[in-house]
């Protein structure tokens, strides 16, 4: 089976709802999994979040979620790599590296600078797969930080 690399579309958030749901129960964090279907389609409509879907026969079996940010200290744009998500059924069919290819088509031709994601530090099967495109761990040099919403309205006083 072929599937079609494709933008995403608003009328795509409930089958990517299903697939970040996925991703939430295999990382362990479904009691952090709060997003609605309105959420991503929301996000995806207002163009705060783009998306590259994967469909094959009559469903999305991949999705690339990532968003434009601004390096200050370059002067130019970075793409940042929200998620991506492979339905367990479609591994082994080379999508993952596919949808990532077609990213960084994206990348190049808006003259992004790079593309940075974060993986969860005991996710080996991923650390190995983006090693094997060529990522590096920039962890030596780099921490992930957070203010949560409680946090923030602390902060904003």
């Amino acid at each position: 089976m072929t599937e079609v690399i494709r933008p995403a579309v608003p009328g795509d958030a409930p089958e990517i709802h299903e697939l970040i749901r996925g991703l939430a129960d295999y990382s362990g964090e479904l009691d952090g999994f709060t997003t609605s279907v309105d959420d991503v389609r929301r996000s995806l409509a207002d163009g705060l979040v783009n998306g590259l879907v994967a469909e094959g026969e009559g469903r999305l079996d991949g999705v690339a979620l990532w968003f434009e940010r601004w390096s200050t200290w370059e002067g130019g744009h970075t793409m940042w790599l929200e998620d991506l998500i492979v339905r367990p059924e479609a591994r082994g069919r080379k999508l993952g590296a596919r949808l990532l290819a077609a990213l960084a088509r994206v990348g190049v031709d808006k003259r992004y600078l790079r593309m940075e994601w974060t993986v969860l530090k005991w996710n080996e099967p991923s650390i190995g797969f983006y090693r094997g495109l060529g990522a590096e761990v920039t962890e030596p040099i780099r921490h992930t930080m957070r203010l949560d919403a409680a946090r923030l309205r602390e902060l904003a006083g």
